[in-house]
């Protein structure tokens, strides 16, 4: 028979054990099924004698949105990506997965197909926007391999029907899949032509009621002109979106920028190649730029 002290939803007791002269204080958790899963695991986190509490997550839900090219990293032998820098975002995701935080990801294809202009290609607009959701969807897939190669549950969820390698997009379903603590990963953008992935990530991070977009780049930051291209660029520690909008400031295409403002969802834009800068973003530390 198992002990009342040990059920579901009985109060808090220790029993002390001996074992080999040592004495072992069990005690049982009160465990309610409508428990918020982010606070159980800090509860846990905070119990622990390994961490302090300034290493808390600051945020509960996150979108990660990702650059295509950024896979690509430093080598360029006509490789769509760079392994390495797959699994170092593998490793960041799972550091702050493993907090508790509930995480979606959105990112691009411009490493493998970018659109061109049509009178150059001969491709049209439209053709050429699914080639690119294909693309993102074979990114997706990439960072799906990796994250659960080290431990982490995941979901693919494809905007256009690929039944064979994704789920269908259903808003509930990834909000339940969330919950559960898998990373959920968004591949094909909205599904629709003439919408970007970083539009794609704002609809989602929005449906997905996240606190937050961490828009991981090759820069550190909101600069007021290129710092690729001027070293004298300066950096924006914080910024409005009136600000962005009035200094010209391309933080995202402006249907993106726009559902953000409107629905006053702030973005982080860092550096994803810092190692460690997810998991500080994450802990509210002061790392690229707050748009908000």
């Amino acid at each position: 028979m198992i002990p009342r002290a040990a059920m579901l939803g009985s109060k808090n007791t220790n029993d002390t054990n001996s074992q080999g002269g040592m004495n072992i204080r069990l005690k049982s958790i009160r465990v309610s099924s409508n428990r918020d899963p982010f606070l159980l695991v800090q509860n846990s986190y905070l119990a622990s004698t390994k961490y302090s509490t300034t290493m808390l997550p600051k945020y509960k839900r996150v979108l990660l949105k990702l650059s295509g090219e950024a896979l690509l990293g430093d080598q360029r032998n006509g490789d769509p990506f760079d392994p390495k820098i797959i699994e170092q975002y593998a490793n960041e995701i799972k550091q702050v997965s493993d907090l508790g935080v509930q995480i979606a990801i959105v990112i691009g294809g411009g490493n493998i197909y970018r659109g061109m202009n049509e009178a150059d290609s001969g491709i049209e607009r439209a053709h050429g926007d699914y080639m690119g959701m294909l693309a993102t969807m074979i990114n997706a897939m990439a960072i799906q391999a990796m994250l659960e190669k080290i431990g982490v549950y995941t979901r693919l969820q494809s905007a256009i029907n690929m039944e064979q390698v994704a789920e269908p997009y259903i808003r509930r379903k990834a909000l339940r899949h969330l919950e559960k603590g898998r990373v959920v990963i968004f591949g094909a953008g909205t599904g629709n032509p003439y919408f970007t992935t970083d539009t794609a990530g704002s609809l989602r991070a929005i449906e997905m009621k996240a606190d937050v977009i961490l828009k991981g780049t090759r820069v550190d930051g909101v600069y007021d002109s290129d710092p690729e291209k001027n070293p004298a660029a300066v950096k924006f520690n914080k910024i409005s979106f009136q600000d962005c909008i009035s200094k010209n400031l391309k933080v995202m295409d402006m249907t993106a920028f726009t559902l953000c403002m409107e629905n006053k969802l702030p973005i982080i834009v860092f550096d994803m190649n810092q190692p460690g800068n997810l998991l500080r973003v994450v802990q509210g530390a002061e790392v690229g730029t707050l748009v908000g």
